[in-house]
């Protein structure tokens, strides 16, 4: 039941988020095709004229010098390795025979005494319950956070050197 309630609540939030997606593209295309419609009271915006912008200059073709010509690679002759030694082939030899593995008998297996079980109690039907609606958390304003002095840097006193105890030599007889 549980998995099933999940899957449901699955497979809904993704129809929710793919429904949410084509609606919001389908409003987007929809403003951006539509020309805004005068909102009453609000004065209109003039048109405002721009003067001409200078014309840009027009920028010489750079002439480059000519690309040098790249020297021919050498061929390398082809390496001349020395002849495989031939593999000499290895003798068949015959094999001994293998040993009888001796015969071992078990003993045999005790028999299970077959068991009953009781049977298995009916679960009781879980009621609905419904759920007090959760109250509402008030708003908490906390004072403002104190400005903490800056810590003046002290230097420690060297530390005395203290024989351990258990560092100690034993005691002599």
């Amino acid at each position: 039941m549980a998995s099933t309630s999940g899957l449901f609540a699955t497979v809904f939030a993704m129809a929710m988020v793919l429904a949410g997606t084509t609606t919001s593209q389908a409003a987007r295309l929809l403003a951006d095709a539509t020309p805004p419609a005068a909102v009453p009271g609000v004065p209109v915006v003039p048109a405002v004229t721009l003067p001409p912008m200078p014309a840009v200059p027009a920028i010489p073709a750079a002439t480059l010098p000519p690309m040098p010509a790249v020297p021919a690679v050498p061929a390398i002759p082809a390496a001349t390795l020395p002849p495989m030694p031939a593999v000499t082939a290895v003798p068949n030899t015959a094999l001994p025979p293998m040993p009888a593995a001796p015969k071992v008998t078990l003993p045999p297996m005790p028999a299970v005494p077959a068991a009953t079980l009781p049977p298995m109690p009916a679960m009781p039907a879980v009621p609905n319950a419904v759920v007090p609606p959760m109250p509402a958390v008030p708003k908490v304003t906390l004072p403002p956070m104190p400005s903490m002095p800056a810590v003046p840097k002290m230097t420690l006193p060297p530390m005395p050197s203290v024989p351990m105890p258990f560092l100690a030599p034993p005691p002599s007889a």
